[in-house]
């Protein structure tokens, strides 16, 4: 179902020597607080030695329980300092650890000092257009927006207040105020939003290709491992169902001359002066699972009232 509202291809793989690249310390505080565990430091130290380990592996080298490492795993995870693969075993399913990036790079002086920038927030029902197909839905803090499953609410004027929103194939349009004067140059975007897949029910094992577009440029993808529901969402209200999806994981994606990138990793040679000129009009931005996607598994986008992070869709825009 398509419909528009007037109110707004490369992964980094196992393998690739990826650079996380911190430039804004207040948007990498997820990666600093994944490290500040001497346990959390243990675990990356082993993968970095041995380059693949299971939980069970690593519980036992750490001399821990399982369950204490499933959540220092999961920390790390969702900071995007690893990642994990789930296999088959004699014994049943496992789930193994990998370095996602190697090397971590802090610029303390970076261009964003010499720029002028503003910063909105913008809740994930306030977009402007759409084409989802089901299973979708989106919900308030209070309840859910009409009927679970029917594209057809995505058009209900309460939308503007959701804080969760989900579908299984299409996008989400919204319009990032440009207040950007004429003759200036934007320098970079920065969009920060916690994401994952949408499955039937939940289930963490279940890879979905998230595109991202700027003003109808694609602009690289990320690939979620999951839609996450073993664990409550910290923000959720308390009506919100235990068998439903939880929580995703804080994404931060930044545009700048260099490219792309995501956590730090590149995505695309996407670059910000491809994106020229902003004058005069919106900044449009698209998150979406289209059809030619590899792993089509949904999309959801937590808002202030779900998931782990009090936080809505936040961009930055910096201008020179």
């Amino acid at each position: 179902m398509q419909f528009v509202l007037y109110y707004y291809k490369t992964n980094c793989t196992l393998g690739v020597n990826c650079v996380i690249h911190i430039t804004d310390l207040r948007s990498s505080l997820h990666i600093f607080k994944a490290l500040s565990s001497d346990v959390r430091v243990e675990i990356l130290m082993l993968l970095l030695k041995h380059e693949r380990l299971n939980l069970d592996e690593i519980a036992k080298k750490l001399n821990l329980t399982n369950g204490a490492i499933t959540q220092h795993v999961r920390k790390l995870e969702d900071s995007g300092l690893i990642v994990t693969e789930t296999t088959g075993a004699k014994h049943g399913l496992q789930k193994f650890c990998f370095i996602n990036e190697k090397k971590i790079m802090i610029d303390m002086e970076s261009e964003e000092q010499n720029a002028n920038l503003y910063e909105v927030d913008i809740k994930v029902g306030h977009y402007v257009g759409f084409d989802v197909h089901p299973t979708c839905g989106l919900a308030t803090k209070d309840s859910i927006i009409g009927d679970f499953d029917d594209p057809r609410y995505f058009a209900d004027p309460g939308h503007v207040n959701a804080d969760i929103v989900w579908l299984t194939r299409g996008y989400l349009e919204y319009w990032i105020p440009n207040y950007v004067k004429p003759g200036r140059t934007v320098s970079e975007i920065q969009i920060i939003a916690e994401l994952s897949s949408e499955a039937p029910s939940y289930n963490n094992d279940y890879p979905s290709d998230i595109y991202f577009y700027l003003n109808g440029v694609e602009i690289g993808y990320w690939t979620s491992p999951g839609d996450f529901g073993d664990e409550r969402g910290k923000q959720n209200p308390d009506w919100w169902p235990p068998h439903l999806n939880q929580h995703g994981m804080l994404k931060l994606i930044r545009i700048n001359q260099k490219g792309t990138f995501i956590d730090g990793c590149r995505i695309s040679d996407v670059t910000i002066q491809d994106l020229q000129p902003f004058d005069n009009h919106e900044v449009r931005l698209r998150i979406g699972v289209p059809e030619h996607a590899e792993h089509v598994g949904g999309l959801t986008i937590y808002g202030r009232n779900f998931g782990h992070y009090h936080n809505d869709i936040t961009v930055r825009v910096l201008h020179q």
